[in-house]
């Protein structure tokens, strides 16, 4: 068998890298891979000038970080290459630093190795949205759209409910994105972003004071894009599944959290409740 060698990934390989994703019926662009890519650290596996494996970590702040898009060529599978590709981006994250993960179920014997834990679960749903009214958020807020001047309450309350510093990520996203506001006495007090993604669009991030907040601010993007298609990435717990399946958005997938070091702490005041993706949290 031919030698694999690691190397970062330049976006001469996006081409290469969608290919990828797309023999796993994963539905990313080009463009969410160069997206991706602007973001943060990434390793190649090349296998005879061919590229055979990705592996990405993004940094929020000097603690902690995200790793995603760890893929290996199916007909490489079995050789280390996905655990090569990981410890590389690991070692270049810095032994400090807490990285969080999602993983597929096949990955789990790895990243458990590797001294990922498990801390949660995911929920991907999709579909075409069923033709629906918005909800009324609860007494006291109301939902109005994103303004410039939003910017840094969103950028803390993210922070808050993460639990990390993802100014960066943020700052990436809201250029792409449309965005709607839960206001409170004057004050942004949650917020869900809708972008392009894959298929259609995803909404998330999705931050709201509690579970009838955030369907208020999800029920907003249901009711503007009907007929369309949308993806987002939900907590089970926080019982959105039921009311996304109804409205066209059936839970196809699930992935699960696992964290390496001590978990962020995050605001009991504040949830996340639709992730940016399964990728970068």
């Amino acid at each position: 068998m031919a030698a694999f060698s690691l190397r970062p990934l330049t976006p001469d390989d996006l081409p290469a890298a969608q290919a990828l994703t797309a023999a796993l019926r994963w539905p990313h662009r080009v463009e969410d891979w160069a997206f991706a890519l602007a973001l943060g650290e990434a390793l190649a596996a090349e296998v005879e000038g061919r590229l055979a494996g990705t592996a990405f970590g993004w940094r929020h702040g000097a603690d902690f970080a995200t790793l995603g898009l760890v893929i290996v060529d199916d007909a490489l599978q079995g050789r280390g290459i996905g655990r090569r590709l990981t410890q590389g981006v690991l070692d270049r994250l810095g032994e400090g630093c807490r990285v969080l993960l999602h993983a597929t179920e096949p990955g789990l014997p790895l990243y458990r190795s590797l001294g990922f834990r498990p801390v949660g679960e995911i929920r991907q749903h999709n579909g075409l949205v069923v033709a629906a009214g918005g909800e009324a958020p609860p007494p006291g807020f109301r939902l109005r759209p994103l303004r410039p001047e939003d910017v840094p309450d969103l950028l803390a309350l993210d922070a808050e409910a993460t639990g990390m510093a993802r100014a960066a990520l943020l700052h990436a996203v809201l250029p792409l994105a449309e965005g709607v506001v839960l206001e409170r006495a004057g004050r942004a007090a949650g917020f869900a972003l809708i972008r392009p993604f894959g298929r259609g669009e995803v909404v998330g991030p999705v931050v709201a004071p509690g579970v009838a907040a955030a369907r208020a601010l999800i029920g907003h993007w249901l009711a503007a894009r009907t007929g369309r298609f949308l993806r987002l990435d939900v907590p089970p717990e926080s019982g959105l599944g039921a009311r996304l399946a109804a409205q066209g958005l059936p839970e196809v997938s699930g992935v699960i959290g696992m964290m390496r070091g001590a978990p962020p702490a995050r605001s009991p005041e504040l949830g996340v409740y639709g992730l940016v993706s399964q990728s970068l949290g």
